[in-house]
């Protein structure tokens, strides 16, 4: 089940970012570290009631925030659409040890829906460029890859911007 998160489920979803910054560290991505994500991030994407949390059989395995908040580091890259009414995808994550299941593409085609039952025009969201699945993982959903951006405090790699135009 899909729901919106809760202050309560913080420390769930922690857990569940951690485990995947550790297995992605054990892979050699350095996608996410101490610094991010973080509680902050997550507490600020509840209050402004952005944050879903993934629940089987009553445990948190997943999370995805939806925002219509652009970030600063996106608008050098020169989008499909209008910087008018689009969606922004953050923080997708599925505890390793439910990987595989089919759990992520549950999370991102809710975040779809969302989108088209809100006629947004399009889905924005970056990936880590030494991330080859992640990017597998939205282009053959559609997604088109556009430019990079940098998160200097996460890596010194830059991060894949892609857009689904509704």
């Amino acid at each position: 089940m899909i729901r919106k998160a809760i202050f309560k489920d913080v420390n769930g979803i922690l857990k569940i970012t951690k485990a995947c910054a550790a297995h992605m560290i054990s892979k050699n991505i350095f996608q996410w570290n101490e610094f991010y994500p973080n509680a902050l991030a997550f507490e600020k994407d509840i209050e402004r009631s952005e944050c879903y949390v993934l629940e089987v059989e009553n445990k948190l395995i997943g999370c995805i925030t939806i925002s219509t908040f652009m970030d600063e580091e996106y608008m050098p890259i020169m989008w499909i659409t209008p910087n008018e009414n689009n969606i922004y995808i953050h923080r997708l994550a599925v505890h390793p040890e439910s990987q595989g299941n089919g759990y992520a593409q549950q999370l991102l085609t809710f975040a779809e829906a969302y989108a088209k039952t809100k006629k947004y025009t399009s889905i924005r969201l970056d990936t880590f460029s030494q991330n080859p699945r992640n990017q597998k993982f939205y282009e053959l959903r559609g997604y088109k890859k556009l430019g990079d951006i940098y998160f200097p405090k996460q890596s010194e790699y830059p991060f894949h911007c892609y857009e689904l135009v509704l």
